[in-house]
């Protein structure tokens, strides 16, 4: 008995003096850095699918898609650049990180989303202007809270498109709508 006790307290102790395993569970990440990672370092389908297991669950995930956004006639798609989106400014606005200067890289970081949706996409140049429209859009008229701009930047980039739109339609890559 004395023997086994021994071999134990040997064990015991060789075991507990072993520095501890990297295998071990992860630390905590902060919420703030987990936003930041799936708004700015995750690819768009990465941040969807994170979005779709809403990992983690104590984000803030809803959203309503395009909604508020202009019009898209020919479907193209934005979805996932707007899921994003409402995510960085209600997740920024919960955590109290809504700034100007947040809202701007929140909505520079949809334009690229936008683009990134628009690869692909056979008129892709009315895509892009698309895009850019809805970018100026979210610029000057996204958020309640949002420092209101220059309308001539969106106006711009409607133009833009209306004449991307005209290109694609003459060259037989989108459709003539009444």
């Amino acid at each position: 008995m004395k023997f086994n006790n021994a071999i134990l307290l040997a064990l015991a102790t060789t075991v507990l003096a072993a520095p501890a395993s990297d295998v071990t569970t992860p630390k905590r990440q902060d919420i703030n850095t987990v936003t930041d990672q799936l708004l700015f370092s995750s690819s768009l389908p990465q941040f969807e699918a994170r979005r779709n297991a809403k990992d983690p669950p104590l984000l803030d995930w809803s959203s309503d898609g395009c909604t508020s956004s202009p019009d898209n006639p020919f479907g193209f798609p934005f979805l996932p650049a707007c899921h994003r989106h409402d995510f960085g400014y209600q997740n920024y606005r919960i955590q109290t990180r809504f700034t100007k200067a947040a809202k701007a890289k929140i909505d520079s970081n949809f334009k690229s989303d936008l683009y990134y949706q628009c690869q692909g996409v056979s008129a892709k140049n009315a895509c892009d202007r698309l895009a850019d429209v809805y970018y100026e859009a979210v610029k000057e008229f996204g958020g309640g809270d949002a420092t209101k701009r220059d309308r001539s930047d969106f106006d711009r980039a409607v133009a833009a498109y209306n004449a991307a739109v005209k290109e694609a339609q003459e060259q037989g890559l989108l459709p003539v709508l009444d």
